[in-house]
């Protein structure tokens, strides 16, 4: 670390800004943006390097595909076709609050490992809200299990998380791998989600005694209020999701589709592009915009590569042992620190080691060594531990903060500290079953 005096007032403006966002005194904006000026002003990291998009700023990729998804969301929600799916999930449910809980969840868990966990709580928790009005229930459980669910879904797949494209691309693994390895234990992570999460907020989940009449007089084909809107939405939606499942054989980045996706249904459809843009969830925008000048002062001032550094120097001595306490550091870090900078961090640290295990200087390490089977366990770990651990808190992973943007537009706030009663038990189960998983499957 070379100015250790900078590394603690990283440190020491990070935590006072995390507490603050805990206590809920300020808005989290507020908060992340008031420290993203006292790390610039104090030049704890550079605003040229702040702002580049690079390793240790703003991650431009995360800012652009939410502003994308958020513009198509806007135009589509126009069309009615939220309600309408709205209305087909809550007749599945007939009125019953913890059916409505595992169909969503297990849609959204499905959609973000398909697609990405953003995009996916984009488009599902409107629906939720719409859900829980038309059941008359608060719709908070629904909201939180879907922030829970996209994280786990999104481990399953290499596109499905953010850190999982990052950890593909350094340890150069591809779709069928994370498939093989990581879609087994999620399998099992949402199993034991479910059943926690319904223990936790048992006597909670109970509609009004006429629920299942009144979604049964419901007609959705009612709810599609401009059905040419719907089918340009429909069409620009399916060629979005199929930039997304192909954005690397094309060499594009998932904002860059997004932004296409956005600007192409503008041009179709004909929206007020006023009314468009003041829908967009600012306030979550700029939010993630200080929480990454933040944690890039952290990474530049060394604090988190330390950390890394403590950590991978025992990896020789006991990789077993190692690889498990990466599964829990990784978890409970991703929980403080945005997965995203953390991943970014880590992934040097494993190319390291991996030189290291074959004795060859880290600028020749091939593919074989990256992907050793010694080294395997460290890659899985990282990529459960982040993934998972982003629902350890309300500003743990980026679809996190997404659906709090949205619950606090629709009035239904989600507090950091309430939240924490059901991310960190659900989080803690998560992690426990993986860590069996990579010792009986690796180790």
């Amino acid at each position: 670390m070379e100015d250790p005096i900078a590394a603690v007032a990283a440190t020491a403006i990070f935590v006072v800004a995390y507490v603050l966002i805990a206590t809920e005194r300020l808005h989290r904006t507020v908060i992340a943006l008031a420290g993203a000026a006292a790390v610039l002003a104090l030049h704890l990291v550079h605003q040229d390097i702040a702002f580049s998009g690079g390793h240790g700023g703003i991650d431009w990729n995360v800012i652009f595909l939410l502003v994308g998804m958020m513009i198509i969301v806007s135009i589509t929600r126009r069309a009615g076709l939220f309600q309408w799916m709205a209305i087909k999930a809550a007749k599945m449910s007939h009125g019953q609050p913890v059916r409505v809980i595992v169909l969503m969840s297990a849609a959204t868990a499905l959609l973000s490992a398909g697609l990405d966990n953003v995009t996916t709580v984009l488009f599902m928790a409107p629906i939720s809200l719409l859900i829980a009005d038309g059941l008359g229930i608060n719709p908070l459980p629904l909201l939180i299990a879907q922030i829970i669910s996209s994280n786990i879904g999104g481990t399953a797949t290499l596109i499905g998380d953010p850190p999982n494209i990052m950890i593909g691309s350094t340890a150069k693994l591809g779709f069928l791998d994370f498939i093989v390895h990581l879609t087994p234990v999620v399998i099992v992570v949402f199993g034991g989600f479910i059943g926690v999460y319904l223990w936790l907020f048992r006597g909670q989940l109970k509609a009004p005694p006429d629920a299942a009449e009144r979604i049964a007089g419901f007609d959705e084909s009612r709810a599609i209020t401009d059905p040419g809107l719907c089918r340009r939405c429909l069409a620009v939606l399916a060629l979005t999701f199929g930039g997304f499942f192909a954005h690397q054989a094309l060499g594009l980045e998932p904002a860059t589709v997004a932004l296409t996706g956005a600007a192409l249904l503008l041009l179709i459809s004909k929206a007020d592009i006023t009314e468009v843009l003041h829908d967009l969830e600012w306030t979550t925008l700029f939010f993630f915009i200080g929480l990454f000048v933040m944690v890039g002062a952290l990474v530049e001032t060394g604090v988190i590569g330390l950390l890394a550094k403590m950590l991978i120097a025992r990896a020789e001595q006991s990789p077993g042992a190692t690889a498990v306490v990466l599964l829990w550091f990784s978890g409970l870090a991703s929980g403080v620190v945005d997965n995203i900078p953390f991943v970014a961090t880590m992934n040097p640290m494993l190319t390291e080691l991996a030189a290291g295990f074959a004795g060859v200087p880290v600028s020749s390490v091939t593919v074989d060594q990256l992907q050793a089977s010694v080294m395997m366990p460290f890659w899985w770990a990282l990529a459960l531990g982040a993934c998972l651990g982003g629902n350890l808190t309300l500003v743990g992973a980026s679809a996190n903060v997404v659906v709090a943007g949205i619950a606090d537009k629709s009035g239904n706030p989600i507090g950091f500290k309430h939240y924490l009663r059901y991310g960190i038990p659900c989080t803690l189960v998560s992690i426990v079953i993986c860590n069996v998983y990579l010792w009986l499957r690796y180790l």
